[in-house]
């Protein structure tokens, strides 16, 4: 009997020999997809203006507003029916001043809603919201390609521009007494530089506070007098954080010298000091940092940390997750002590067995150290050596850290090894080694790709000849690279899930934010059309000797499928192996339950028969 078809299937073919799986191959022992499946995840928290309660995002069959009372007890879902986010391309809710009501972007819309329940109202189409007081927003506007920072009146849904400065505005924050706005904007003519401006609300006129080209700078915050502003800029060489003057025009003081990357910087209630997360190598602790003379002080240390908010009494409540615990939203009491105020982790997640990871330094081809986590799955030996799977991130500005990876877990259960690598071009190792990417995509951090099966086959306990390489987005594009551009093979298999195979069509096809991204990078195809060229695999395509999976979201906006469509008509011409499958319901990120089990089945299989012995 023939299989009925599933709605959250598109395309499903294969070139070559099929795949038939394993059927001798059991499911891990403690290890589920529909549990990993099943694990939500909050994010993105707010305080309210009284400190007694969180708005935070919830990642589950929706990416809803919720809220929870600080002092613990059930939490309360505010919205029903917002789409699923990708957490790294989604806002998060902002509370009015007097509290009663929040504020969320959603689908290009902002909305605002009772914080207390009701039916959400659309206020106007824009994206970034921030109360100016009860009665107005600011927000940014899209136009001809730019993002304006604009002031919108909740009953009155015309937004007027608040400051236009040639650039795309990206981030504001209100000073304490609402009567201005300090926002910071992309520049266009030069795409490595994020600057920081101060606009009159009044009077809107607007002025430089820093502006460095070629550099970006980022989370400001207002000191509690109005008179400052705190930041962190990457001219270091690292996100270190600065104080400056909001009106004088002096120049800003470095305040740090820690040789990390901060964000999410916030005064604490006297005014005497920041809280900050500071990251270094994929680590993100959640810090305190003198306001004068710049001394860090550890307040919760390991895994990642991210949206500290401060209590009135000067505790904190902060998202954390870790190698070994999904997201959760914590409290950080005064002498360190770290509780859960919200952890929806199932049960089958919170008792299976975590690997955990060493943060392993290996040398590229061309000698340059890249970075990686290695995991080594339970009874892999010299004498049993195991399969492994190589996995660099997406981004490529980004960077595979100490949070959790169900997926991972998964498969070490199976018997697999994970290294999951962070090349050249990842973040928090540095601004260099953030920018050793740029001009060579797909040729320098390709080395360090190839590097890393080096790496694996020096261990003795992994088996060379059974290594694959998997990845989303950019991953996918280094796995492609990886066994394209390697002209010794040492990749038996390659996963691409939803990547570019031709970066220069793919500049033409996906939305601004990753076209302005890839020039940023590589430049204009205009004036690099050689460099577009060499980090294209599908130029060479004929070289690749081995089996690619390939999967793709037919809503993708920011890597077309037609990148995909591309690489299965070069992979069929040439007569290669591979399977191909497509997701009509999905974007940029694989996030409804259906397709992420129905992928992770197939990568599941693909694996079986091309590693497993």
């Amino acid at each position: 009997m023939a299989e009925q078809p599933q709605w959250w299937i598109g395309t499903d073919e294969a070139g070559g020999i099929p795949n038939p799986g394993r059927p001798d191959v059991k499911p891990p022992a403690h290890w589920r997809l529909e549990a990993v499946a099943a694990t939500e995840r909050p994010r993105q928290i707010e305080l309210s203006p009284d400190g007694s309660t969180l708005a935070f995002m919830l990642d589950r069959d929706t990416s809803d507003v919720w809220t929870i009372p600080v002092a613990g007890g059930q939490a309360r879902r505010v919205t029903t029916g917002r789409p699923l986010a990708a957490f790294w391309d989604d806002g998060n809710a902002v509370w009015s001043p007097d509290g009663t009501r929040l504020a969320f972007a959603q689908g290009g819309k902002v909305m605002v809603v009772a914080a207390g329940g009701g039916v959400p109202v659309e206020v106007c189409a824009a994206s970034g919201p921030v109360w100016l007081d009860d009665a107005r927003l600011v927000v940014g506007v899209d136009r001809d390609g730019r993002t304006v920072l604009a002031v919108v009146e909740i009953d009155d849904a015309w937004p007027r521009p608040l400051a236009t400065v040639g650039a795309d505005y990206v981030t504001a924050v209100v000073s304490p007494d609402r009567t201005k706005v300090a926002y910071t904007v992309f520049h266009h003519d030069d795409l490595n530089c994020i600057s920081l401006h101060v606009v009159d609300v009044a009077t809107r006129e607007s002025r430089t506070v820093v502006h460095q080209p070629g550099f970006q700078l980022r989370s400001p915050v207002w000191s509690l007098d109005g008179t400052h502003l705190a930041f962190a800029s990457e001219w270091p060489g690292w996100y270190e954080v600065f104080v400056v003057h909001a009106t004088d025009g002096t120049a800003p003081r470095q305040l740090t010298t820690d040789d990390a990357d901060f964000s999410e910087l916030a005064f604490t209630p006297t005014g005497e000091s920041l809280v900050g997360v500071r990251t270094r190598h994929g680590v993100a602790d959640l810090v305190r940092i003198d306001a004068a003379g710049g001394e860090v002080a550890l307040l919760a240390g390991g895994g990642t940390w991210s949206s500290p908010c401060i209590l009135p009494d000067g505790s904190l409540v902060a998202v954390h997750e870790s190698f070994t615990s999904p997201a959760r939203i914590c409290a950080v009491a005064l002498d360190g002590a770290v509780g859960e105020l919200c952890a929806p982790t199932p049960a089958p997640v919170r008792t299976a067995p975590h690997v955990v990871p060493v943060h392993v330094a290996y040398r590229s081809l061309d000698g340059t150290e890249v970075y990686g986590w290695l995991y080594r799955p339970a009874g892999a030996t010299v004498e049993r050596p195991c399969p492994a799977v190589v996995q660099p991130h997406g981004g490529p500005t980004s960077v595979t850290g100490d949070e959790w990876d169900g997926v991972a877990q998964y498969f070490l259960d199976k018997g697999y090894a994970w290294f999951a690598i962070n090349f050249r071009g990842s973040t928090s190792y540095g601004r260099d080694f953030e920018r050793a990417n740029h001009g060579v995509w797909g040729v320098a951090d390709t080395h360090d790709c190839l590097a890393a099966h080096d790496h694996l086959a020096a261990l003795g306990w992994v088996d060379p000849t059974r290594v694959a390489i998997f990845g989303a987005s950019y991953g996918s594009y280094m796995a492609l690279h990886s066994v394209v551009d390697d002209p010794d093979n040492r990749y038996a298999c390659a996963v691409a899930k939803y990547g570019d195979c031709d970066i220069l069509t793919s500049w033409a096809q996906g939305d601004l934010v990753g076209r302005l991204d890839l020039e940023r990078m590589m430049g204009h195809p205009r004036t690099a059309r050689a460099e577009y060229t060499a980090g294209s695999p599908i130029h060479r395509i004929e070289h690749l000797q081995v089996p690619v999976f390939i999967a793709h979201g037919e809503l993708d906006e920011r890597v077309s499928p037609r990148q995909s469509q591309e690489l299965v008509e070069a992979l069929r011409r040439e007569g290669k192996q591979f399977e191909y499958v497509t997701y009509p319901t999905e974007g940029h990120g694989l996030l409804r339950t259906e397709p992420f089990l129905h992928f992770h089945r197939r990568l599941e299989r693909f694996l079986d028969w091309y590693l497993m012995p």
